[in-house]
């Protein structure tokens, strides 16, 4: 046999090979905490000062750095930023040793946390717990990691868990938490109470104004952004869905719908609309409302109207408010509206208006021979009706009288003030049922039904409440014109015109105070 000669192995500290001297082991620390508490903030600064100390003290070891998370939660590592830059300098060769306090500290998600002690176990770097006393290179590491990950994981579900039962006792109670940074119209108090913030609230008022004048979600958001009004979020650019939401925000009228969302996922954070998976509280005259009640009730009920839109073959129909006629105008034939349309005839250019029956034959399922009239014909029509209802006021001031008089005959006051007590009555019923840990879907069912029925009761008040508005409009109109009108308006026209039906012969035009008069053409 030939001549063994032993090599010795090359000593390894980390990821580095030892040649002729000892070098020092570079530790580097992680510190966090999870909250911006004035306290915790106190805990933060003695965690960077004790591992400044606690790596100093031990002679083989040089520092490599602190890394300090403050105010963030450790349920993932995403927002972690310290976290992120401390694996990176590992996997760049740059620690040898990390510490931090505890497993819970480092992380409370299982996955993630075995996830990267394999990592840096990988690469020979170990990770010491101080709390814990595990070194996860030794040789029951892992086996203890694991155990005391899945403990730090249960920790966080148990927390997560008690803030909800918090908030939902919060909800009880009628304590409201809503977060004001994105929220147009409102800001916070030192208490925390929702206090106007006068000039978003313009802005507000104006979006409610401009729908029930007609305008749609995207000529709203279109006219914000020409004269250069951002979102809550500080965005130039209106969403579609943004208008929407604010115009079915209840806490403009100053009432607060709580948990419309929950936290399905307490690792993820994951948010979704609650469709009654856990109860809701809806709480009246939470703060001081931006929109009165009876305004913001005629937009949720001018929503449900412009929703019911519908073709002649019943198909729904998408509301357009470009032109003021674009919903005005309807057909006598087959009850269909007519679309403004760009004719052009051996290079005679013009702008018309076309039962959509006709206008787009092919895809429909009425034959309809509606004519088609120019759009300054129509224009007139409305001019002509205008000043027809000026010149004979006296003559229509009798119909108007009987108008509102229909209008003031009845209201569901009485009725909503019963539910109302019902509710109440109920809900007490319901919070002793939620204490006792019985079953409260029968009873939570029933306050939805009667929920729902006020919220009906409610819409129809606001459409009464929209006629006399309507005939208010019309009156103020007529005292306060001292002549004829001589040229189209749209802004009039959408404020004092409900529809045009044109027949073979004539048109009828209908105002939005109930008033309507015959105009030949």
């Amino acid at each position: 046999m030939g001549t063994i000669t032993m090599i010795p192995a090359k000593r390894r500290i980390g990821s580095r090979v030892v040649q002729d001297e000892v070098p020092k082991t570079r530790v580097a620390a992680y510190c966090r905490v999870s909250t911006d508490t004035d306290e915790q903030a106190t805990s933060y600064e003695a965690q960077v000062e004790h591992y400044t100390e606690y790596i100093k003290k031990n002679p083989a070891w040089e520092c490599a750095g602190i890394y300090a998370d403050d105010g963030i939660s450790g349920t993932n590592t995403k927002k972690r930023e310290e976290f992120n830059r401390l694996i990176d300098d590992c996997m760049n060769g740059k620690v040898d040793m990390v510490v931090t306090k505890s497993i819970s500290r480092f992380a409370r998600n299982t996955l993630d946390c075995l996830n990267y002690i394999r990592k840096l176990k990988d690469k020979n770097i170990a990770v010491y717990f101080e709390k814990e006393g595990i070194n996860t290179l030794d040789a029951k590491g892992e086996v203890m990691l694991t155990i005391m990950a899945s403990l730090a994981q249960q920790e966080s579900e148990s927390l997560s868990q008690n803030v909800r039962l918090g908030l939902q006792y919060r909800y009880q109670q009628g304590k409201v938490l809503v977060n004001h940074t994105r929220f147009l119209g409102y800001d916070k108090d030192e208490d925390g109470n929702l206090i106007i913030n006068k000039e978003e609230a313009e802005v507000v008022k104006r979006i409610f104004r401009e729908y029930l004048e007609g305008q749609s979600f995207y000529g709203i958001g279109k006219g914000l952004e020409a004269d250069g009004i951002k979102t809550a979020a500080g965005s130039s650019r209106w969403l579609n869905s943004s208008i929407k939401l604010i115009l079915t925000n209840e806490k403009y009228m100053g009432d607060a719908l709580l948990q419309k969302t929950i936290t399905t996922d307490f690792l993820t954070k994951k948010r979704v609309a609650n469709r009654g998976i856990v109860p809701q509280y809806y709480v009246e005259n939470n703060h001081e409302a931006i929109i009165p009640k009876e305004l913001f009730m005629r937009v949720q009920e001018e929503m449900q109207k412009r929703s019911r839109l519908k073709t002649t073959t019943g198909k729904r129909r998408q509301y357009s408010g470009k032109f003021a006629l674009s919903n005005l105008v309807a057909c006598c034939h087959c009850g269909g509206f007519y679309q403004r349309t760009h004719w052009n005839i051996h290079g005679r250019k013009s702008i018309v208006w076309r039962c959509l029956s006709r206008l787009k034959q092919k895809y429909s399922e009425v034959e309809c021979h509606s004519r088609t009239v120019k759009e300054s014909e129509l224009q007139n029509v409305a001019v002509k009706a205008i000043n027809e209802v000026f010149t004979k006021q006296d003559t229509y001031m009798s119909q108007l009288k009987t108008n509102i008089e229909n209008a003031l005959s009845s209201s569901n006051t009485d009725a909503v003030a019963e539910i109302d007590s019902k509710i109440a009555s109920l809900q007490k019923d319901l919070l002793k049922r939620i204490k006792q840990r019985q079953d409260c879907d029968k009873l939570g069912q029933e306050i939805t039904e009667l929920h729902e029925k006020k919220y009906q009761l409610q819409l129809d008040d606001a459409k009464k409440d929209g006629v006399r508005q309507k005939i208010s409009d019309l009156k103020a109109f007529l005292d306060e014109q001292e002549t004829q009108i001589v040229e189209y308006d749209e802004a009039l026209v959408r404020r004092l015109i409900e529809r045009i039906t044109v027949h073979d012969d004539h048109f009828t035009v209908e105002f939005k105070s109930g008033v309507e008069v015959e105009v030949n053409g």
